[in-house]
């Protein structure tokens, strides 16, 4: 008898091993319909898979974040099909899930056009609709290279050959396509009802700028209509708040070939900028912090000590100047020792915290680089704290709550946190790795957070916790990290003197709250989709004349509110009004101060907050007293 364990705690028996399928149909007709694969002691099979022994079964249907990754998977395969059935002599090479969505990659003689991708979806629906099984099959190495060399598929054929050869290998089936696959797979091609192809882009065959530019086709697939219908207005509304649009609509920004991966900031943007950093600038005061500034160029020897020569030299910027090898930083870390070196601490210094606004390099593929999200030319918020092992989990905890603080000023407060440990390429023992990882872990706990865990996603030097917004559209945006490192301090010769009199190593916290400013800003652009609450925005009020007759009084009420340190401009232009409010309306100016003859006489100012909203004739100095409160309190 093979007893099967199911997750409401029952068991059944089975007088022969049996299928996924089989143990479904045990259940009842409605589960053994939904069942996309099952999980049998926590691995992911298809639903033909025949179990073998006692074990822990899960049936995955299309309500689990599994089955929606099978669906995905699978719908991937029969994009690849409708290819191959409408362009036999395309070629197909790689497809996997990603978020939201898969993707597969074509070698073909033309490129694809749009036309194309319209048909290549019809021709899934068509195939979808026929319900044809898909089946697993494993074969020898050998014989699936000269099976898939015999149908001309020379990248299939590459890939198996590249597999060692006492793998077996997964093909898999549905009608007269077959593929190479782990799997799972669903059972039918029936149950993939919800999917539609997205764009095409261009990609080096395994990545490779020397090897063949192939066709990316990029798609999306759900469970439901109504997700996939929510999804695609998300995207819509992304598209309408891309920060690259908005930059240049609300003029705050550009880029240029001249300098790739690099900002220009107008007034405007850096109006934006200077908000986001004097905010931060004071955040760091109020928490103890001590602002340095460091150099952009450091000696080669320096990067070797620290070990990010070794680790990270392909993303630095390198330069030489009289037989010395020097490199722009891509961090601050190493010049924040320098500074912490620079003096013979006491255990009483500790915890030291700087803080530094550093423009960092990195030379990022230009293929990577997206607006300001992602440069090669940045400034971070870095912070680092220099503190002994007793006092790591006081300041972990302080910081989660400093972060909380921050982002909620900016109009975020759903976070997501997920803790990045040991990388297989790290510096230091297991056992300060140990340390460090427990640090913040129990940091989370305290700080009474969930949080996920990435098995080595950590920097070489540390562990990490890593602070993911979610903005209004859902989308999650990492920004904030919290790393403790053991190693860095010892490599550059960190020493503290400790009650003891002796010398001993601090624990280094590498911590940045919004991270690079840029891509911080880029975020904002996109959450408030260019409405910034009034303690943002560039401009918080423009005060416009109906006529001629009015200039000298608008001019006034500008200058006065101006000097009182608010962003201000007058429109004394010789336009109709209405043409003045729909263009200042668009730039999205929190508060548009209308003035006539009425206003002029009365000593007030109409005003009109956006969105069109009709607050009434004021004074001025109550103007100035909402305007106060808006910012004081960092109103939306």
């Amino acid at each position: 008898m093979t007893k099967i364990s199911l997750p409401d705690g029952s068991v059944r028996e089975f007088p022969a091993p049996p299928t996924v399928a089989e143990v479904a149909a045990s259940i009842g007709p409605g589960l053994a319909k939904a069942a996309l694969a099952g999980r049998v002691d926590g691995t992911l099979v298809d639903t033909s898979y025949r179990i073998e022994h006692d074990a822990r079964l899960a049936i995955v249907t299309d309500k689990d974040p599994d089955g929606l990754e099978v669906i995905r998977h699978s719908t991937a395969h029969l994009l690849a099909y409708a290819v191959k059935a409408l362009h036999p002599d395309a070629q197909v090479t790689i497809g996997p899930v990603i978020d939201n969505g898969f993707y597969y990659d074509f070698s073909y003689k033309r490129p694809f056009t749009p036309e194309d991708l319209a048909a290549i979806e019809a021709k899934m629906a068509e195939l979808a609709k026929k319900d044809e099984p898909v089946t697993r099959e494993v074969w020898q190495r050998d014989d699936a290279v000269k099976f898939f060399e015999s149908i001309g598929e020379k990248y299939k054929a590459e890939i198996i050959a590249s597999i060692p050869a006492d793998q077996p290998i997964g093909l898999y089936r549905e009608g007269a396509f077959v593929d190479l696959c782990r799997g799972p797979h669903v059972p039918s091609t029936g149950k993939l009802k919800v999917f539609k192809l997205m764009k095409l882009a261009g990609a080096y065959w395994r990545g490779d700028s020397k090897n063949e530019m192939l066709q990316r086709i990029y798609g999306t697939a759900w469970a439901r209509k109504e997700d996939q219908d929510a999804y695609l207005h998300m995207l819509e509304e992304a598209e309408k708040r891309d920060h690259r649009k908005l930059g240049k609509q609300l003029d705050l920004f550009h880029l240029q070939d001249d300098a790739p991966g690099m900002v220009f900031w107008h007034p405007k943007g850096w109006a934006l900028w200077q908000q986001v950093e004097q905010y931060m600038r004071r955040v760091y005061q109020d928490h103890g912090y001590q602002e340095i500034r460091c150099p952009q160029v450091l000696d080669r020897s320096l990067w070797e000590k620290s070990g990010h020569w070794e680790n990270y030299k392909d993303h630095m910027f390198t330069t030489a100047s009289e037989n010395r090898d020097y490199a722009v930083k891509p961090m601050n870390c190493p010049g924040h020792v320098q500074v912490f070196n620079s003096d013979l601490r006491s255990y009483r210094d500790l915890p030291l915290r700087y803080g530094e606004f550093g423009a960092c390099h990195r030379n990022e593929p230009s293929g990577a680089l997206h607006g300001i999200m992602r440069v090669r030319g940045f400034v971070q918020d870095d912070g680092h704290i220099f503190c002994t092992e007793d006092q790591i989990l006081d300041e972990c905890i302080a910081y989660t709550a400093l972060l909380h603080e921050v982002y909620r000023d900016f109009g975020f407060t759903d976070i997501l946190y997920k803790v990045a440990t040991r990388p297989a390429k790290r510096v230091g023992s297991d056992e300060l790795w140990d340390k460090a990882e427990y640090a913040v872990m129990e940091s989370l706990r305290r700080s009474g957070v969930e949080f996920t865990i990435a098995e080595g996603d950590g920097a070489f030097y540390g562990p990490k916790i890593e602070y993911t917004l979610r903005d209004a559209l859902g989308r999650h945006w990492q920004c904030g990290t919290m790393q403790v490192d053991f190693f860095m301090p010892q490599r550059l010769g960190a020493e503290f003197v400790a009650e003891d009199n002796a010398r001993h190593h601090p624990v280094m916290l590498h911590r940045a709250i919004v991270g690079s400013l840029e891509r911080f800003i880029g975020i904002l652009i996109e959450n408030h989709a260019g409405a910034f609450p009034p303690w943002l925005a560039p401009v918080q009020a423009v005060v416009l004349s109906i006529t001629e007759g009015q200039a000298d009084y608008a001019r006034d009420v500008a200058q006065a509110l101006k000097k009182q340190g608010f962003r201000v401009q007058a429109d004394l232009r010789n336009e109709k009004i209405a043409y003045k409010i729909r263009e200042h309306s668009m730039q999205k100016v929190p508060y548009l101060l209308v003035v006539g003859d009425k206003e002029r006489q009365a000593g007030q100012v109409a005003v009109r907050a956006r969105g069109g909203v009709d607050l009434g004739p004021m004074a001025p100095d109550a103007f100035t007293r909402q305007l106060a409160d808006d910012v004081s309190n960092r109103k939306a």
